[in-house]
């Protein structure tokens, strides 16, 4: 990929614009960049920025980041936290993503934790766990005008796995023809296990969407997803389209290696 290419290039067919970059601290820091600009200007416009979160190594390092270097400049009295996926597990757990980001960074910002919303996961089904945390969106956020029955996010944050599935929309589940609930408890047979997850068309009201994708392992995916025949059942990433957001793959060198042009 071109140098040219990291002032971001459109895709086709309405896929949004992608942004590559050299590696995946360059990857962290842009996501730091680019969450610091998204909410500082939520904030002033709207007085606070709702944000969805995602598990994995870099929103992880994205957050150290955050912590440390834009500790000062973030407004986290301001933000509302959630995420848009999560795990069966107690946040204790190391496989928890509000778990490890609390751990890693969320406790050390000074965020009052009023404002950092996790899915409840102790004495209650996953089913009803879901219905929660949507009912707390509503109740946090609320819709996006009088008129208007989906809450809108300032920010999400996405990954993707190896099979082009992300937050826990995973191929040929129940939770991708999902239309009006906010979340659902999604069985994944593949994993053996639950996952709770935003479904997509709340999602796709956000303001801004981020993917964040790294390494060589994802080259191939990430090609199908972008460039590829539309196959959403199969690849659960195209199913995101924001109705009138933006959308950007944040991408590192080596996972838009397989990419034309």
């Amino acid at each position: 990929m071109s140098e040219h290419q990291l002032q971001g290039r459109s895709l086709p067919n309405g896929r949004g614009e992608i942004i590559v970059v050299a590696d995946a601290e360059a990857l962290a820091r842009e996501a730091a960049d680019r969450f610091v600009r998204i909410t500082t200007a939520a904030v002033r416009e709207r007085g606070s920025a709702a944000v969805a979160l995602s598990g994995g190594s870099t929103p992880g390092r994205m957050g150290h980041l955050l912590a440390a270097d834009y500790r000062q400049v973030v407004p986290w009295d301001r933000l509302e936290i959630f995420w848009g996926d999560e795990r069966t597990v107690p946040e204790s757990d190391p496989e928890s993503n509000a778990g490890v980001a609390r751990r890693t960074f969320l406790d050390q910002v000074g965020i009052p934790v009023r404002q950092v919303h996790t899915y409840a996961m102790e004495g209650i089904e996953p089913e009803l766990a879901a219905i929660a945390y949507g009912a707390r969106i509503r109740t946090i956020i609320g819709p996006a005008a009088p008129d208007a029955g989906w809450p809108r996010f300032d920010l999400i944050l996405l990954g993707m796995g190896d099979d082009g599935h992300t937050a826990s929309l995973f191929p040929g589940t129940a939770a991708l023809g999902e239309q009006e609930a906010l979340v659902v408890a999604n069985q994944v047979p593949k994993l053996g296990t639950v996952r709770l997850t935003f479904t997509a068309p709340l999602i796709n009201q956000a303001r801004d969407i981020l993917f964040l994708i790294g390494g060589a392992a994802k080259a191939s995916i990430l090609r199908d997803v972008l460039e590829g025949p539309e196959q959403p059942n199969e690849l659960p990433s195209q199913m995101i389209r924001p109705t009138v957001g933006r959308l950007t793959w944040l991408v590192d060198e080596a996972a838009a290696a397989a990419l034309e042009g």
